[in-house]
């Protein structure tokens, strides 16, 4: 078929994707599979082959996704739910001092942000976030608030188990999974201390919070360190919501924040976002009774969460150093694999955090079970991404849209980035935006003689690209800007400028990178 008819069949598509997700509110889940019939059909594949081609493509993609997204949010479910995050932050400022208590918290969530999605991994900070900024001095929760959010929706796109990333990584190189972590792991590490620097001054200003955040911060206690400290984060958390959880339907395109907290003031009218989900959201009730004062050491969940990424980096390094084919090598790659690793952790968590912690084997089996219905949503979309992207590839579709910009002189580093980055600011879900993307440019990477390296710094510039430019069609900036407290415009000036500071940089030093691998 002709290059310039498959571009035009690709427009259309992208018309149609856009036109049914934020026009017509469709579920992304369907509008991403009657996208991808209409593809097949327009792109010449035989009628009779179209279903198969859809289920061969929701197979292919759901293998590895089910199992790390699964085991994912089972782990940060159960740490949510034990108070994990909780007890990590007042670590991390106990050990800092109170003079850092913004870098603790940064240092804290970044932690955090990686076994837990977003949406819940932030609300269940809120409660510290408010204490803390009260400690600081800070005249509302914005000065602290701010960079944790943007700092763990920069993970939530570039770090698995995170569905986005997972999704991807499945389409260009699933073997690269391991060595994608360890990769937005250390991309994570000067991003950190970038959000906080810029973060400084772009929160620097006084901000007019809304009536009940305010009201909410004016009653808050300062977080107090050490031992005093340790008896009144109860009331600390109760006097801002306390730590409930809520789940944000991202997959639908719509923002719904469950009143699950008082804090929990984001609109529930129809908004395009992005497709994050309350890993640990589902409350159990009963466990909460038996866990206050029981909470886990931060040690302990510290070292629950670096053990995936211990073991991941064994076998990522293990393979590199060992003679290919031998049994030590196997045996490295089989400890080291990424669904391995978090099966381990999830196991270890189960007992650790559970069962040494008070809670008998019916409330461990529903929290974990109840964090999977939430991840259900996010599983099904990325499968139907998956679908999209074969269409793409089988059609020649994706090959036509990435040569011609190619031919144009654009790098397939940038030309990744770009195309996500086209699809996140036109429809905000960073999940559609990053397997649009990969299913476009999967053909040119497959084809390409591309170093495992270079595949991975292109799955990163994908995430990248569903970060940057962050804006009001994205359910991540309203779950920032309602609970901090801040007007469209002021989340814009923050929540935008930031996301797009920590996108655009990193990009940059992607690029560099390539350069020398």
């Amino acid at each position: 078929m002709d290059p310039l008819l498959l571009v035009g069949i690709a427009a259309g598509a992208i018309a149609i994707l856009l036109f049914t997700v934020i026009k017509l509110k469709w579920p992304a889940f369907v509008a991403l599979l009657v996208v991808a019939v209409l593809t097949a059909l327009a792109g010449g594949i035989p009628v009779q082959d179209v279903v198969p081609l859809l289920i061969e493509g929701m197979g292919g993609t759901l293998g590895s996704v089910a199992l790390l997204v699964g085991l994912g949010a089972m782990l940060g479910g159960i740490i949510e739910r034990t108070g994990g995050a909780e007890v990590i932050a007042h670590a991390a400022a106990e050990a800092l001092g109170e003079k850092r208590l913004a870098q603790a918290l940064l240092i804290a969530s970044g932690l955090v942000a990686i076994p837990i999605f977003f949406d819940v991994a932030f609300i269940i900070l809120v409660p510290i976030i408010f204490a803390f900024a009260k400690a600081a001095g800070h005249r509302g929760p914005v000065a602290i608030g701010m960079p944790v959010a943007v700092f763990m929706v920069f993970i939530h796109n570039t770090v698995p188990p995170h569905p986005g990333v997972v999704g991807s990584t499945t389409l260009l190189g699933e073997d690269l999974m391991g060595l994608v972590t360890l990769s937005g792991i250390v991309l994570a590490i000067p991003m950190c201390l970038l959000v906080h620097l810029v973060g400084k001054r772009v929160t620097s200003k006084v901000f007019t919070l809304t009536p009940e955040i305010a009201e909410k911060y004016a009653g808050t206690g300062a977080a107090e360190l050490g031992g005093a400290g340790r008896g009144r984060r109860a009331a600390v958390g109760a006097a801002v919501g306390g730590n409930d959880g809520a789940a944000v339907d991202g997959a639908s395109g719509s923002s719904h924040v469950a009143a699950a907290s008082s804090l929990a003031l984001a609109p529930a009218d129809a908004r395009t976002g992005d497709d994050f989900t309350g890993g640990g959201s589902t409350a159990v009730s009963s466990a909460d009774g038996e866990l206050a004062g029981r909470r886990p050491s931060a040690g302990l969940v510290i070292a629950l969460i670096l053990l995936p990424i211990l073991l991941i980096a064994l076998g990522t390094v293990g393979g590199l150093l060992l003679t290919e084919g031998s049994t030590a090598a196997h045996v490295v790659s089989f400890l080291g694999a990424p669904a391995f690793a978090l099966l381990v952790a999830t196991l270890a968590a189960m007992y650790l955090l559970g069962i040494m912690h008070g809670w008998g084997r019916a409330q461990i089996s529903e929290v974990m079970d109840g964090a999977l219905g939430p991840a259900a949503i996010v599983i099904l979309v990325t499968g139907a991404g998956g679908v999209f992207a074969k269409v793409l590839t089988e059609t020649g579709v994706g090959d036509a849209v990435s040569g011609l910009l190619l031919d144009a002189g654009v790098p397939i580093l940038l030309l990744a980035f770009l195309v996500a980055l086209a699809f996140k600011v036109a429809q905000g879900s960073g999940t559609v935006a990053t397997l649009s993307a990969a299913g476009i440019v999967q053909g040119t990477v497959m084809a390409g003689d591309y170093s495992s390296m270079q595949v991975v710094l292109i799955i990163l510039a994908i995430g990248l690209g569903s970060v940057s430019l962050s804006h009001i069609n994205d359910s991540g900036f309203w779950i920032a800007t309602k609970f901090l407290g801040l007007s469209v415009a002021d989340g814009l000036r923050t929540w935008t400028v930031l996301t797009s500071a920590l996108g655009f940089t990193s990009m940059l030093l992607l690029s560099l990178v390539w350069m020398v691998v």
